[in-house]
């Protein structure tokens, strides 16, 4: 008795400080939400970083354009959750907490939730907010990962319930160029951001 809970005690004291929740299983919306972002990587996109002035709610660019970004958006959207307007509300009254790298001085409902930099910051505001070590294990369907690829060059995908050839990790749907595809990619830049929302 005594040693399991020894055990116990340095498992919590392992993860004290750190900005995690590994849960055992993804929960039947974060499956649902993983199903529709693999169902994205049917449908012809060009990636496409230009400005679109766009519907609001449920506004979206051109169908066969895209960045990023937009996997997120579009997958959400399929389970009736409208990123666009759940961003922006939030900008309209945290304007100070985001960041300020795009010269604006008010929220933009048109481009503002295909920020990635925007989004992390929701989604550290409204969702959960996991680990960004490589544990493999911790990241899971219907998870949201961030990077940093390149000096301030960021980047999102969404984690789908499909493994690697190797069977250690699970695939990632984005769009780094070539369209929305499926990749193996989770630990191929450095991780800036893990979160859950709404699932």
């Amino acid at each position: 008795m005594k040693k399991r809970l020894w055990l116990c005690l340095a498992l919590l004291l392992l993860f004290v400080g750190r900005p995690i929740a590994i849960g055992l299983a993804p929960s039947a919306t974060a499956l649902r939400l993983a199903d529709a972002g693999r169902a994205l990587t049917k449908q012809k996109v060009v990636y496409d970083p230009a400005y679109f002035k766009i519907p609001y709610p449920n506004g979206d660019v051109p169908a066969g354009k895209g960045v990023c970004t937009d996997v997120v958006i579009r997958a959400y959207r399929k389970l009736g959750i409208d990123l666009q307007k759940d961003v922006h509300e939030d900008m309209r009254k945290n304007f100070g907490l985001y960041p300020k790298d795009w010269g604006r001085k008010t929220p933009d409902s048109n481009i503002d939730h295909r920020r990635v930099y925007n989004l992390m910051v929701f989604f550290k505001r409204k969702g959960t907010t996991k680990t960004n070590e490589k544990i493999p294990h911790a990241y899971l369907p219907g998870d949201l990962v961030c990077w940093n690829l390149s000096g301030n060059i960021s980047h999102i995908g969404l984690v789908v319930n499909q493994k690697s050839a190797d069977g250690k990790r699970y695939l990632i749907v984005h769009n780094i160029g070539r369209g929305q595809e499926l990749a193996d990619c989770l630990f191929s830049w450095k991780i800036i951001g893990h979160y859950t929302y709404k699932t």
